[in-house]
């Protein structure tokens, strides 16, 4: 499977489908559009899947786990064993997002990526490009062939997943020192400065977060990332978790599977995505707004309007699988709910 292949196969969102979906809520016994996005996103499913029968009783939160050579210019609060050891902890629930999961009724996937270290656990998918990116301060952080190769890991994983049966997919990431590299991303293709796009991350002092900043620039300035070609800029100054979500997002598109958008990370993964095919927009969900400076902005960019704005920022999928449970109430009401015909209502109409 070639990454252009895939990219030239993916169709916009089926609008038949939609317009189905659309008179189904029509007719339910309600006032028109009343349940805004629990509505409008019920209809954007039915035009990914291309049904508007819609099933998302298994999910998954893909979690895309790999470590960041940056993290020595001193970006971070923590170390990147840290990485490590949270992978591990997700394959035996011992995560927030895992806990939380739980009760949306979703798996966790974590997918060793690009972890600096070998990890254990039954649940770890092993997919291991190289044992953490190098420094992008230095020069890129990967090849352009390994990003490729990540990008192609997460669109195969899904492809996996929808033969399992699932049918419905949150994007979820682990690795010390990602709203680093996310906030480089976002600055060459939004075109922003990185000091407008940067913040704190997991708890940064005053002088980390000066250190950070400056590090994106250095990195900027010694890479040259081209903003009008995604790979590049990739591979310069972004990630493999950030390169394996982007394959999530092109997956999701390719093989017709709604993808919901965590935080900041993620959308960063997903401006990827969309950068290299703008038609997998299609395919995304919104879930949050996250608290980094740039959240808002990103999701903007991507036409994406978020359910919650709670002021999360841990990352791990948490937005997303917190959605889920807003998904299925819309879903509730679409496919069980009474039609005005059934209740002698007279049906409201659309008023100029």
């Amino acid at each position: 499977m070639r990454l252009e292949d895939i990219l030239t196969q993916i169709a916009p969102a089926e609008q038949r489908a939609m317009a189905e979906a659309k008179r189904r809520w029509d007719a339910v016994a309600h006032p028109l559009n009343s349940l805004g996005m629990l509505e409008t996103d019920v209809i954007r499913i039915a035009g990914m899947t291309g049904s508007p029968y819609i099933d998302i009783s298994k999910r998954a939160v893909v979690v895309m786990c790999a470590d960041n050579g940056v993290v020595e210019e001193g970006v971070t609060q923590t170390g990147q064993e840290v990485t490590a050891l949270v992978t591990e902890n997700m394959s035996t629930g011992d995560t927030s997002v895992c806990r939380m999961s739980h009760v949306a009724g979703a798996d966790v996937i974590p997918v060793d990526i690009g972890v600096a270290r070998p990890v254990k656990g039954g649940k770890i998918r092993q997919k291991n490009i190289r044992r953490g990116t190098a420094n992008m301060t230095q020069g890129p952080a990967m090849t352009r062939e390994e990003a490729e190769r990540a990008i192609l890991t997460g669109v195969e994983l899904v492809g996996e997943l929808k033969k399992q049966g699932y049918r419905l997919l949150a994007t979820g990431e682990m690795g010390i020192g990602n709203t680093t590299t996310s906030s480089a991303v976002v600055s060459v293709l939004l075109r922003q400065e990185p000091a407008d796009v940067t913040g704190r991350g997991a708890g940064l002092s005053t002088e980390g977060l000066r250190l950070k900043i400056r590090a994106i620039e250095t990195a900027i300035a010694v890479n040259r990332p081209d903003p009008a070609d995604g790979l590049d800029v990739l591979h310069k100054v972004g990630g493999l978790d950030i390169a394996g979500l982007a394959g999530v997002f092109l997956g999701g598109a390719y093989h017709h599977i709604p993808v919901l958008v965590d935080g900041f990370i993620s959308s960063a993964a997903a401006l990827v995505a969309a950068s290299l095919c703008p038609g997998v927009k299609d395919y995304m969900l919104g879930s949050h707004a996250s608290n980094e400076p740039a959240g808002k902005l990103v999701l903007e960019a991507l036409g994406l309007t978020p359910f919650l704005y709670a002021g999360m920022c841990l990352g791990e999928g948490t937005g997303a699988v917190a959605v889920m449970p807003l998904l299925d109430m819309g879903l509730a009401v679409y496919r069980e709910m009474c039609t005005f015909e059934a209740t002698n209502i007279e049906a409201y109409q659309p008023l100029t």
